[in-house]
């Protein structure tokens, strides 16, 4: 992709699934890569993997609902790479479940980890970008926000704010150059799909219904999403901003 060669690209939840993919793909691509992540572990092994294939990549673990911890990360991934060209907000969490059989304590970490947190690394982060005249913004948002998912009612309600949320803002932040798109998966095989269909013969019953629910035949694998994050942050994507695109195999059709 043009223009990435050099460039910083910060990835939350690079820990792991498809967070990693992204982090791996833009060291591919050129970028000096930060992997921000709660789990220390995942996001040692990530940027070990880059650094093993003689890319850069600087790690901060962090919580994301702490906005101050936020700051103090965004800082150092500047200190030690450079100014940040790009933000993919990938992190995420659920716990999958009927909402009528939650509380309101469970609504309160998945709006702050899925929304709240998002809301947090991009203040801290484009307000940086905002000087410079210059920034990308992913989001990997979710088809749950787009047509809501049964089991993920205060999640897909997050997503789906985010998605609002990164159109308002890039409408704000287009005067210095800011541009900020969603990329939104289908159903994908990560250990968060694991969890939302269970083991043993219902789940994979459940599997094998959402496999023949896609028009192409098979879920998502990480693999799938890296390729367009690559795209929106280089410089062939320069007049794209506000958007928000499917990536889930047909089975969300949106003209």
């Amino acid at each position: 992709m043009r223009g990435l060669t050099d460039k910083v690209a910060v990835v939350t939840g690079g820990g792991s699934g498809i967070g990693r993919a992204i982090a791996l793909r833009l060291a591919e691509e050129g970028m000096r890569v930060g992997i921000l992540d709660l789990n220390a572990q995942g996001a040692t092994e990530t940027a070990e993997a880059i650094r093993g294939s003689k890319g850069s990549a600087h790690l901060e673990v962090c919580d994301i609902s702490d906005y101050e911890k936020v700051e103090r990360a965004v800082a150092g991934f500047e200190e030690h790479l450079g100014p940040i060209h790009t933000l993919v907000n990938n992190a995420g969490w659920d716990m999958p479940s009927p909402f009528l059989k939650t509380t309101s304590d469970f609504w309160q970490k998945v709006v702050a980890i899925n929304y709240m947190g998002p809301i947090h690394v991009t203040h801290a982060t484009v307000k940086l970008m905002a000087k410079r005249n210059t920034g990308r913004v992913i989001f990997i948002a979710s088809d749950a926000g787009r047509v809501g998912s049964s089991g993920e009612v205060v999640y897909s309600g997050c997503k789906g704010a985010t998605i609002a949320f990164s159109k308002a803002l890039a409408r704000e932040v287009a005067r210095n150059n800011v541009l900020l798109n969603c990329v939104c998966p289908g159903p994908t095989n990560t250990p968060a799909m694991d969890t939302f269909v269970g083991g043993g013969e219902q789940g994979q019953k459940i599997r094998d219904a959402l496999v023949r629910s896609v028009p192409l035949g098979r879920i998502g694998e990480p693999a799938d999403y890296p390729g367009l994050v690559a795209f929106l942050a280089s410089d062939d994507a320069s007049f794209i901003t506000g958007q928000t695109i499917s990536v889930s195999g047909g089975l969300t059709m949106h003209g």
